[in-house]
């Protein structure tokens, strides 16, 4: 039996969607808020790397940019972890692909759409179970008046249900694709097996198609994955913390319940926290005595 890598890790992602046209059209179809007469037909792959004017300021890099047959360009990442200022990140690449569409002496009607396209496996909005979040610019009191240029498509993998979405049977399909095949499974589910482009895209993120450097890169992205998130805990539990100083102690303790958790060394802890060795270590007795 087959065994496949998790299709959500930036290598096979990139592997996938970057690297085989007809699956991304069919994934961004599928996914993209786009009417039956512009549904994508052919796309060509740009650069994914977006340089900012200021060259003091590092690169912006996506995972996939590419332009369809209508000249309208698509921005795809897949992102692990919600943090803050990933939605300003994501604004800023789409302006970006739009402001570069025309050189100097160009006339503003050439200009195409932008859509960026997040796919996180995470959540950010605990106030609803929508998972599908669909943003562009409207009047504030009369959303049926757009302005065209910027739309933005975000999903949070976590809350996505099939069942909500059985009216759109090739999304449903391409999230299930991203949510149910896992790190090495080598079952999966039939539905997903019986439509040809997700059995290749199956094909392509099985273990077996990639090299032992390869492999190397897959396992040192999760080990990135899993320190970031750790720093992200870190921020979220400080965060809480600011102007409580009464709940100091408290907040301290999640911290380090937090980075052990998430692999941090002894001296990491000490570093962030400011605590003692001893100390760290009675957190953490503690914690494993409940």
């Amino acid at each position: 039996m087959p065994r496949y890598l998790d299709p959500k890790n930036d290598l096979p992602f990139k592997r996938i969607f970057g690297e085989h046209p007809d699956l991304l059209k069919s994934f961004l179809n599928a996914l993209m808020p786009l009417e039956k007469h512009q549904q994508i037909e052919s796309l060509e792959y740009l650069s994914a790397e977006q340089v900012p004017e200021n060259p003091a300021k590092k690169n912006s890099i996506v995972d996939v940019r590419c332009k369809d047959n209508f000249g309208r360009q698509f921005i795809v990442e897949m992102q692990m972890l919600w943090s803050n200022i990933f939605s300003d990140r994501m604004v800023f690449n789409a302006s970006k692909a739009y402001v570069r569409q025309l050189d100097r002496h160009q006339y503003y009607d050439l200009l195409q759409p932008v859509y960026a396209l997040a796919i996180l496996n995470d959540v950010f909005d605990r106030k609803t179970e929508e998972f599908y979040h669909h943003y562009r610019i409207v009047n504030y009191r009369n959303t049926d008046e757009i302005i065209k240029g910027l739309e933005f498509v975000m999903v949070e993998l976590p809350k996505f249900r099939a069942e909500k979405w059985a009216d759109r049977r090739m999304a449903a399909l391409w999230l299930r694709f991203l949510n149910e095949v896992e790190e090495y499974k080598s079952t999966v589910p039939d539905e997903l097996k019986e439509d040809a482009c997700i059995r290749r895209a199956l094909d392509i993120c099985e273990e077996g198609a990639f090299s032992d450097a390869e492999l190397a890169a897959y396992e040192k992205y999760w080990d990135i994955i899993r320190t970031e998130g750790g720093m992200i805990a870190v921020s979220r539990a400080e965060g809480r913390a600011e102007g409580r100083a009464e709940g100091r102690a408290e907040s301290l303790t999640d911290i380090v319940r937090n980075c052990n958790r998430n692999g941090f060394s002894m001296e990491q802890i000490r570093a962030i926290t400011g605590l003692g060795g001893e100390k760290i270590a009675e957190i953490l007795r503690s914690n494993n005595d409940k």
